[in-house]
């Protein structure tokens, strides 16, 4: 990923982050690593702000952003791994490639999807001992 692409696109967001897209636009909060470094108090400020946005989507945007940020990954990774129910470094670092191999997998035969393509164990392995590193 390079340094353009760090810069977010708030497009790619679903549809159901929309309130929370629109909060963030207005108050310029326009890249991964400002979303990445949000803290629990300025998320409740948000939440004060704008009442249509919501805890839970915030913390997982910000979960995204610090898998984009410090894994490195890109933004569909991040969300991959965020839907599979791994929600931050510490749990990554847990897992070994073969299991968060068969959770993506379990997720992908739930939604009947075909999504992940260029993810092989040595890809999930380096996330791994990167969130290792970091943990």
């Amino acid at each position: 990923m390079n340094k353009r692409e760090k810069l977010i696109n708030l497009n790619i967001l679903p549809i159901n982050f929309r309130h929370e897209k629109s909060y963030l636009i207005k108050n310029n909060l326009d890249s991964w690593e400002k979303l990445r470094n949000l803290s629990n108090s300025e998320i409740n400020k948000i939440l004060k702000s704008d009442p249509l946005c919501t805890q839970s989507r915030l913390i997982k945007i910000r979960a995204i952003s610090v898998f984009i940020i410090d894994l490195e990954l890109s933004p569909h990774e991040a969300y991959l791994l965020l839907h599979s129910g791994i929600s931050s470094i510490k749990s990554l670092s847990t897992l070994d490639p073969f299991t968060l191999r068969k959770t993506i997998g379990r997720l992908q035969r739930n939604l009947n999807l075909n999504i992940v393509k260029d993810i092989d164990l040595a890809v999930l392995k380096g996330w791994i001992l990167k969130a290792k590193e970091m943990s």
